[in-house]
């Protein structure tokens, strides 16, 4: 009785690995919520908005909804992710069972001129911030002027995304985007365009309510150290 119950177990063991090897295979998702954009979700996993309005086929980025699940890696993905900030795997699988690598996007050169996006010292360099380490923290007095260090579009102003406080983020072109967080008032709207210097927010307050502003440049979804694009002090 005793080889026949272990004979079951063993069984049932190997069936529960399968589902869970079966299950691995699975995409992740992210269900809208009410006041999300396509950049918002895109910034939170450190996607190309791109890729994630193609994987979701949402077109231009405008067709998403509260309750509506989008997938945050690409169809026939050949490797689920591990989650966090981390971008999605380059494979997908053929017809045939074999791994390919995903075609890469062309890449948009960045603006020629950058500035500083406000006056102050730097706190924290790239991979210092206490936002994950994702771009590098300003400091200055609460109030002061935020400006848009490249012109582009406003492609999201609000505070929906946790631990940014009130935030802005311009597109400068398919492959650029850059980001200005935990600010104290917010002056302009998504879908506004800007000009480099043009103020776009006042300096809020950061961690240990000391006044800061947090900035981050990403390329194709993923943070860039923005001390290689701001011109030196």
């Amino acid at each position: 009785m005793s080889r026949l119950r272990s004979a079951i177990l063993a069984s049932l063991l190997l069936g529960l690995a399968g589902c869970s090897s079966m299950l691995s295979w699975e995409p992740d998702i992210y269900t809208v919520k009410a006041g999300d954009t396509l950049y918002g979700i895109a910034w939170r996993y450190s996607l190309d908005p791109r890729e994630l309005a193609a994987w979701n086929n949402l077109g231009s980025g405008d067709l998403i909804y509260p309750g509506q699940s989008i997938r945050l890696s690409a169809p026939e993905s050949g490797r689920r992710r591990s989650g966090g900030n981390t971008g999605p795997s380059a494979t997908a699988r053929t017809p045939s069972g074999k791994a390919t690598r995903a075609p890469a996007r062309p890449s948009d050169p960045p603006p020629s001129a950058w500035r500083w996006p406000t006056d102050g010292g730097l706190v924290a360099r790239f991979g210092q911030s206490a936002l994950g380490g994702n771009g590098i923290d300003i400091s200055g007095r609460s109030g002061q002027p935020v400006i848009a260090s490249a012109g582009g579009e406003v492609v999201y102003s609000g505070s929906g995304l946790i631990g940014y406080g009130k935030l802005i983020i311009v597109k400068h072109n398919e492959t650029y985007l850059s980001a200005y967080g935990l600010n104290r008032e917010l002056r302009v709207t998504e879908g506004e365009k800007v000009s480099a210097g043009q103020t776009i927010a006042l300096m809020g307050e950061g961690p240990g309510r000391k006044p800061v502003l947090h900035f981050e440049i990403r390329q194709n979804g993923k943070p860039v150290d923005p001390l290689r694009y701001l011109p030196r002090r």
